[in-house]
């Protein structure tokens, strides 16, 4: 424990007072939270030579009041959907995210986003965002429905 510690206090040193650029160490954070609703029932594929992932699309919903201020109960109210990519690698959770997982179900997703290019059926590179789930909680109540 206390090499652990000392190990910690020499890299936060090195990091502060080094001049070489490639021993600086820089924490960062990349974390995305989702609540909303399944889309579509997940898919599982799998590329030659990788893991497989569990696939499935999350809507999120933005709501506002239009009109002559915030405080005012006059005005329409306006709906915007953006929908998600979420990709599940993981396998214990990857093979739960296929199973229970189903359209309609409300649930939050904890993971990352990653941004990619692919090269789609015309040969059109796309670009695409994506959240790696790293955790779904899941907050239907009719999961055990679906055993």
């Amino acid at each position: 424990m206390l090499r652990s510690a000392s190990a910690q206090i020499f890299r936060q040193v090195v990091r502060y007072r080094s001049t070489d650029t490639s021993l600086i160490l820089e924490r960062s954070i990349n974390r995305v939270q989702l609540l909303g609703r399944v889309g579509q029932d997940p898919v599982m594929r799998q590329v030659e030579g990788r893991n497989p992932v569990t696939i499935f699309s999350l809507a999120t919903n933005e709501m506002w009041r239009s009109g002559d201020g915030e405080m005012s109960a006059t005005g329409d109210i306006s709906q915007k959907t953006t929908w998600h990519r979420v990709s599940v690698f993981k396998p214990g959770l990857r093979d739960v995210a296929y199973q229970y997982v189903k359209k309609g179900s409300r649930i939050l997703v904890e993971g990352k986003l990653d941004y990619g290019e692919y090269v789609d059926k015309n040969q059109v590179r796309r670009q695409a965002t994506t959240i790696i789930a790293d955790n779904i909680v899941f907050l239907s109540d009719n999961i055990r429905d679906r055993t």
